[in-house]
């Protein structure tokens, strides 16, 4: 069992920048991929950045390359997501998930982009962007 709390949401202005964290529990976590979701009022979950367990290989949506960096700190059970150029369509509540056990599998992009790999999932944390 993991499990998951975020920290690091809050209200800042368009073009303004935020780390989110996501501390985890248990002893696997090195075992697990690690996804960042984000669900705005009214609209779907979706997917924002996954990181693979070891931390090698990193997925984003096209909308958000290059302005957000998922990494992860397996010494200390965290993964991150740092968000630059924050735009109001940004604000949303941002999840952190964590995939079962990965047992060294590889797994293409599709797989880290569902919601359904992952097991485990945090509260979530608010971010909103003003004008």
């Amino acid at each position: 069992q993991v499990q998951l709390v975020e920290s690091g949401g809050g209200l800042v202005q368009a073009g303004g920048s935020l780390r989110l964290s996501c501390a985890a529990s248990g002893r696997t976590f090195s075992s697990h991929a690690m996804g960042w979701f984000r669900q705005a009022p009214g609209k779907e979950r979706e997917f924002v950045a996954a990181i693979s367990a070891s931390g090698g290989t990193v997925y984003y949506p096209d909308s958000m390359k290059g302005r957000f960096t998922i990494s992860r700190d397996n010494a200390k059970n965290t993964v991150y997501l740092q968000m630059n150029s924050l735009k109001l369509e940004d604000t949303a509540v941002y999840y952190c998930a964590a995939s079962g056990v990965t047992s060294g599998v590889m797994y293409g992009r599709a797989w880290y982009q569902a919601k359904g790999t992952y097991n485990y999932w945090g509260q979530g944390t608010q971010v909103t962007v003003s004008s």
